[in-house]
């Protein structure tokens, strides 16, 4: 079984990061990137897959300037047999990624596509259901259990109305959620390993061209100071003055 996985260059989630003086994009001089935690996800189950059964092949990409290579170096050391850089300059979206990972599918003919459900830099919660889409592939989105038998997948995913089982045929596209699993520590030994795995270079497969420009980021207003009310008759009067309630 070969097992596709996408990581993708975000910045650390946990930094703080402010506007430019111009508006024309964040100031990142001083932020360290990481691998988006979805696809970490994604690849700690596709490891355990692999724990579970040698014979599995797991292979990371990912899209985008040379950067991009110390994340695919991280997913080597969490254990990718070998990774995918598709080189470019060119700005990316959803749309993008898509037609550049399923041109990279049709080529490949993975077993699974395992991704994160969503990039924690702009949310868009797109890229895998494109993918699954422009492949013509079952898929199963914000998965929190992920089972493979033989050509079959059962896959547990969370809903607003609470849990869904689903059972489809390989190949297929499967999104990760945070009760999946919880990523393991990269040992040194993994650290090690993963400088002397393969690691291919190679441009993009689409002429695809993004749909979603950005035009400015500006930071969110500042919120008004709240203030402490003695009773909740106090609260209801202050919320039903502010107007909030229509």
């Amino acid at each position: 079984m070969t097992i596709l996985v996408p990581v993708k260059r975000v910045l650390d989630p946990y930094a703080k990061v402010k506007p430019l003086a111009d508006g024309s994009g964040l100031d990142v001089a001083t932020v360290k990137y990481e691998i988006n935690p979805f696809d970490e996800i994604a690849m700690e189950e596709a490891v355990r897959h692999k724990e579970r059964n040698p014979d599995t092949r797991i292979v990371a990409v990912s899209i985008g300037t040379a950067a991009v290579e110390e994340q695919l170096r991280k997913a080597l050391a969490i254990g990718a047999d070998e990774a995918i850089h598709i080189e470019t300059e060119d700005a990316l979206d959803s749309r993008v990624v898509a037609h550049e990972l399923a041109a990279l599918a049709d080529e490949m003919k993975p077993d699974l596509i395992l991704m994160g459900k969503q990039a924690t830099d702009e949310d868009n919660n797109q890229a895998g259901q494109r993918l699954a889409a422009k492949l013509g592939w079952p898929q199963a989105t914000f998965a929190s259990k992920v089972e493979i038998q033989g050509d079959q997948l059962t896959v547990t995913r969370e809903t607003d109305a609470g849990e869904e089982t689903l059972q489809m045929a390989l190949p297929a596209v499967v999104t990760t959620d945070l009760r999946l699993n919880e990523p393991r520590y990269i040992a040194l030994p993994g650290i090690i390993k993963a400088r002397s795995k393969p690691l291919s270079k190679r441009g993009r497969m689409t002429d695809t061209q993004p749909f979603i420009k950005t035009t400015s980021v500006a930071s969110p207003p500042a919120r008004s100071a709240g203030r402490k009310v003695a009773s909740a008759q106090e609260l209801a009067a202050a919320v039903k003055a502010s107007g909030v309630l229509g």
